[in-house]
């Protein structure tokens, strides 16, 4: 028997270095060295493991495989409010490719706490005034703009032009104006644009996209989305037209908007909508509470949408075609997406549930950037992207106020507004 196994071992350890990984490693004194199942090897530079499951079960994730810190991108955050404490910072933590190494804050005290709680340079934490010190930094090699929409532009063009390449959360600006000048100081010093859509980048709203662009689904027809949610008193910059731009739209009906573009791979030519503000209350006096809005698109392909700030929490999003059909649970959560996909085999329907592994979607979209820099790539969300957006937000805007349909103007033909597809998470 004792026999058979070291046979065993001996063809496991052939397989292991047939398929290029090299083993070995003696284990730890006075015990048994680990099998080479258990111990894995390495292959190209990163730590792999054959599989150890039966065929029944679905593979394990393999092991992550980060660059050194000193080799990963350098994003100085901008702007320390929610957004960047609750979701971006710690998802440099997941992230392979990318590190915070500066802070960019109008409040010295938050600015000082956060930089020990990240292991920043003290050296490397400024005031908004202090911005172009960035410049002379080269830990920093990109900016994370996290601030009210209002402010994009402004603190774009101040990255652009001290050479740090951009990615701004969403919406990219609060006119189209702003964002094509955007657009053109990155292009000037020739620094990477890019908005932060993270659903483009989370694993369950692309294998949505892929079950689409497969053809499961046949000609699509409708797409219905949500995204509610019950906001609370002001003030809140939310509230602010000259720092917001709008209310729901701008801030979570760009979600359903950008989803009904993203997923059908079409643009929209009209839409008609409406807008919703409950009478004497303070918070709405400036921006909507609620919008409704359904687009056009040249194939007959409508999307209904609807987004508010006075509805309890919802964000899912179903997608119809003429042969099958998907739901995406929480598509626009930070986390727990699920997919369900509907379609006829044989005389029966079927339903469909992917199991995916789950990843940080900060964390993917702030790798996808630090890949861009690292390897002079276009971004998959360029701001070509946020100003379509832009444009067609304008479009329901007028709509709204007018109560009659409106025309969406075409794009421009030399440029598609999405760069390649992001790479495998």
């Amino acid at each position: 028997m004792g026999e058979g196994k070291t046979r065993r071992g001996i063809i496991q350890a052939s397989g292991l270095a047939a398929a290029g990984l090299a083993t070995g490693g003696a284990g730890a004194p006075g015990y048994p060295p680990p099998s080479p199942l258990d111990a894995g090897g390495v292959q190209e530079g990163r730590v792999a493991f054959p599989p150890w499951r039966g065929e029944a079960d679905p593979p394990g994730e393999p092991p992550p495989a980060p660059l050194p810190p000193g080799e990963r991108v350098g994003f100085a955050v901008i702007g320390l409010g929610r957004i960047s404490l609750e979701q971006v910072l710690p998802a440099f933590a997941s992230c392979r490719l990318a590190r915070p190494t500066a802070l960019v804050s109008g409040s010295p005290e938050k600015a000082a706490l956060v930089a020990r709680q990240y292991g920043i340079r003290p050296e490397a934490v400024h005031g908004y005034a202090q911005l172009e010190r960035l410049r002379d930094d080269p830990a920093v090699q990109a900016v994370y703009i996290a601030l009210p929409n209002a402010m994009h532009r402004e603190y774009t063009e101040r990255a652009a032009a001290i050479g740090k390449h951009v990615l701004t959360e969403k919406p990219m600006a609060t006119s189209a104006e702003d964002c094509a000048a955007m657009i053109a100081a990155c292009a000037q010093t020739d620094v990477r644009l890019m908005v932060a859509y993270r659903c483009q980048y989370e694993q369950v709203n692309r294998a949505a996209i892929r079950a689409v662009q497969s053809g499961a689904l046949g000609r699509l027809r409708f797409l219905q989305a949500a995204n509610l949610q019950s906001n609370g008193p002001g003030p809140q910059w939310r509230y602010s037209r000259q720092l917001a731009g709008g209310g729901a739209l701008p801030d979570i009906g760009l979600y359903c908007l950008n989803a009904a573009r993203y997923l059908s791979g079409e643009e929209p030519v009209e839409v008609v909508a409406q807008a919703w503000s409950p009478p004497g209350d303070a918070r709405f006096a400036e921006v909507e509470e609620s919008m409704a809005f359904t687009l056009r698109f040249a194939s007959g392909f409508l999307a209904q949408a609807q987004s508010s700030y006075g509805a309890y929490q919802e964000k899912s999003c179903r997608l119809a075609g003429e042969r099958g059909s998907l739901l995406l649970e929480d598509a626009f959560a930070y986390r727990g997406q699920r997919l369900r996909l509907f379609r006829r085999e044989g005389d029966a329907g079927l339903e469909q549930m992917p199991q995916l592994h789950p990843r940080n979607q900060f964390a993917l979209e702030l790798d996808h950037m630090a890949r861009c820099v690292r390897e002079s790539r276009r971004p998959h969300t360029p701001g070509e992207e946020g100003l379509r957006d832009q444009q067609i937000m304008e479009a329901i805007v007028r709509s709204a106020e007018s109560g009659r349909p409106e025309a969406i103007p075409p794009l421009p033909s030399e440029l598609p507004v999405r760069g390649p597809a992001p790479d495998p998470a």
